[in-house]
């Protein structure tokens, strides 16, 4: 099946597809705004167009021609919108795809009326569930209606898929009229506090009431089930290569055969910062007042190692930044601990800086939970 990748970042969502053993997932063009996230894309999906341009300047008759796919023939499109753009949403308009007005969601259900997907996936924040009391999904739902496709939509935690992190996303499946859209199940059990909405039934759990389904589950990755195999370095140290074997069965995958370590790099911190991170726990207040002004609760907060990570943020290699100190070690995760985080393989390449290629690991949609869509996907179709 070929897929399309709006606003793809790294194209981690895409390249869980494309990891799916349900079926067979080809990603053959992918667009976003940042020029190092579309070259790191398109070092992952070797045969695939992309494109580092503002989708409102690309044309869909162009895409058309880059990429061979005509109208009708695409099975799958993938994108999140920018959160940004929600309170600019009105009432679908019209289909042209040559309107400046258009806002980024409108583009994304342009590409969807001029390609006619038999499948769409829009993820994006949970707060998209109460944007505006709800009026703005509304909006979207009617736009895709009118349009010709069922919706449907959940509150994932990325916990529930075998990622070690609970990130929470906002996901809406659309088919052609006539199919239906369907969930995959959780294969993780993970009993920590979730998304406060009000409609239980829009976030997608194991079943309450099914002690037989939910004791079947795998346990959620841990933190340290992650990136315990990693070499123990120190502030400002690097790790070219892997001292030990994995030790469980998620470092075993992420490595694959793969032989060479990178980005195993740790952010060099200054000796305030240091005593800052011997004292780090939970939560700030773990931290003696006189060594620090301001900053969230979560602000120079150690995670749990028996614990599935907080979500991961751009800025995840500074210790102000939200829960991102070593579980054991003092010192902020590396870019290669934040891409086991978010479950991509140590064989994922990125472009870019560290500073560049911390922010789309930040950025991205876990891997591991585009694989889980995919089965939804080889359900639907």
């Amino acid at each position: 099946m070929n897929v399309f990748d709006l606003f793809c970042g790294t194209g981690g969502f895409s390249k869980g597809l494309e990891n799916s053993d349900k079926a067979s997932f080809e990603v053959v063009f992918g667009i976003d705004l940042l020029n190092a996230s579309v070259e790191t894309f398109k070092l992952n999906h070797k045969g695939a167009v992309g494109l580092a341009k503002d989708i409102r300047t690309v044309r869909r008759h162009e895409v058309e021609s880059m990429t061979g796919i005509k109208k009708g023939a695409l099975d799958v499109l993938v994108g999140g919108p920018p959160c940004q753009g929600f309170s600019s949403i009105r009432p679908f308009r019209s289909t042209n795809d040559d309107d400046p007005r258009n806002s980024l969601f409108e583009e994304y259900a342009s590409f969807v009326n001029y390609f006619r997907p038999k499948i769409f996936i829009l993820e994006n924040v949970v707060g998209l569930a109460t944007h505006k009391k709800g009026i703005t999904l509304e909006i979207m739902q009617q736009c895709f209606h009118d349009l010709g496709y069922e919706t449907d939509w959940r509150l994932m935690n990325a916990a529930h898929f075998g990622v070690p992190q609970k990130r929470e996303r906002f996901v809406m499946i659309g088919v052609e009229r006539g199919a239906i859209p369907s969930f995959p199940k959780p294969t993780h059990s993970y009993n920590g506090s979730t998304i406060g909405y009000k409609d239980r039934s829009r976030i997608l759990e194991p079943v309450e009431n099914d002690l037989f389904e939910e004791a079947n589950l795998t346990p959620a990755i841990s933190t340290m089930e992650a990136i315990g195999d990693l070499p123990p370095i120190k502030s400002g140290e690097s790790g070219i290569e892997y001292l030990s074997k994995p030790s469980s069965e998620y470092q075993k995958n992420r490595r694959k055969k793969n032989k060479e370590l990178k980005l195993h790099i740790a952010t060099q911190h200054s000796e305030k910062m240091l005593e800052i991170i011997r004292h780090s726990g939970k939560n700030i207040h773990c931290i003696p007042k006189h060594l620090i002004t301001s900053g969230f609760s979560s602000c120079y907060s150690r995670l749990d190692a028996d614990e599935p990570a907080v979500t991961i943020t751009v800025n995840f290699v500074h210790p102000a930044s939200n829960r991102c100190i070593h579980p054991k070690l003092n010192r902020a995760l590396t870019p290669r601990e934040g891409a086991r985080l978010q479950s991509f393989d140590d064989n994922f390449e990125f472009f870019g800086s560290r500073t560049q290629i911390t922010k789309q690991i930040g950025n991205a949609v876990p891997p591991l939970l585009g694989r889980a869509l995919a089965h939804s996907i080889a359900e639907i179709m």
